[in-house]
């Protein structure tokens, strides 16, 4: 198999950048050695493709492999080709190729928590842009990547083994209280150094998934609450999920819909002070309605009914 980023990707020249990453995602996704384990030929397809989107992922990167600035395994062109390119001879002479750009592993989903969901940035090491690089050592280029986790995960905090994709490993450490779009910095993780300048960081941009029940406001996390109409009207205990574990809240008598009871120290920890959670009360009427309640219903109205509407039609 060629080494040209295109043939690797199975795209043409012309590609956007969406048909180049709409390709990378569809192979990442058949390749990665989670999905297949043991299948040495398709993890050496999968570095291939992985080093090949790092190349022309992204448009400014892919414009200096177009341009020969960097070839495609990503490193910078020596001076003397350099120079070589730029007096042999016309546009055939001048063929180029790339090294910092966008990698995305794909969203493999399910239950590869261990898989990053896109690698979206890599920036390569040394040389400036699109300048040859001088001698000497020169520190390896970082590295970003974006990770899914799941929102308990970020907010009590947790470990990953994330899989790279030279097939290498990294246990990851999630501090409690992530929020979405954090980064987490791995030192000595990201490219390798130039004749013996040390080695970049790996950058780890963290995509928080959405909760079914939670979604986060700051320091403090908001959950929406059923009570039934006797739980409303009559008050009592309920048991309510927090992001720490289930406890015990009184709902006041009287209670409507919309209104807001506050669990203080329920919401995000991790630095600076914990936030609450927000409970917000959605009265919800009993799956079907019988004859005892109608009736109940009906004389209650007519001895009690109320218009709690009357404001509305105040003000129109």
């Amino acid at each position: 198999m060629s080494d040209d980023p295109y043939t690797v990707l199975g795209v043409s020249k012309t590609a956007s950048q969406d048909e180049i990453r709409k390709a990378y995602r569809k192979l990442a996704k058949e390749l990665h050695p989670d999905l297949r384990p043991g299948d040495k030929s398709a993890e050496e397809r999968f570095k291939k493709v992985s080093a090949a989107y790092a190349v022309i992922g992204d448009a400014e990167q892919r414009a200096r492999f177009d341009r020969g600035e960097i070839d495609a395994s990503g490193a910078e062109r020596p001076p003397q080709q350099e120079f070589y390119r730029q007096h042999a001879g016309g546009a055939e002479g001048r063929r180029y190729q790339s090294s910092a750009g966008f990698e995305d592993i794909g969203d493999l989903g399910g239950d590869l928590g261990d898989v990053f969901a896109d690698l979206l940035r890599r920036r390569g090491g040394g040389g400036g842009q699109g300048g040859p690089m001088r001698g000497g050592p020169a520190p390896g280029g970082d590295v970003l990547y974006q990770l899914e986790v799941d929102f308990l995960d970020a907010v009590n905090g947790a470990s990953r083994r994330i899989t790279l994709p030279d097939g290498g490993t990294i246990d990851l450490k999630i501090p409690a209280g992530t929020d979405d779009g954090s980064l987490l910095r791995l030192k000595g993780k990201g490219r390798p150094g130039r004749e013996g300048g040390p080695a970049g960081d790996a950058l780890v941009e963290i995509a928080v998934r959405p909760h079914p029940f939670f979604r986060r406001e700051g320091r403090d996390i908001v959950l929406e609450l059923p009570i039934t109409l006797d739980e409303a009207v009559l008050g009592g205990k309920v048991e309510v999920p927090t992001a720490g574990g289930r406890v015990t809240m009184t709902v006041p008598k009287g209670s409507s819909s919309g209104d807001t009871l506050r669990l203080k120290g329920k919401g995000v920890h991790g630095k600076g002070a914990a936030g609450d959670q927000r409970v917000v009360l959605k009265i919800v009427s009993p799956p079907t309605v019988d004859d005892e309640l109608e009736r109940f219903m009906q004389e209650w109205r007519q001895n009690h009914g109320y218009d709690p509407r009357a404001r509305l039609r105040s003000a129109s």
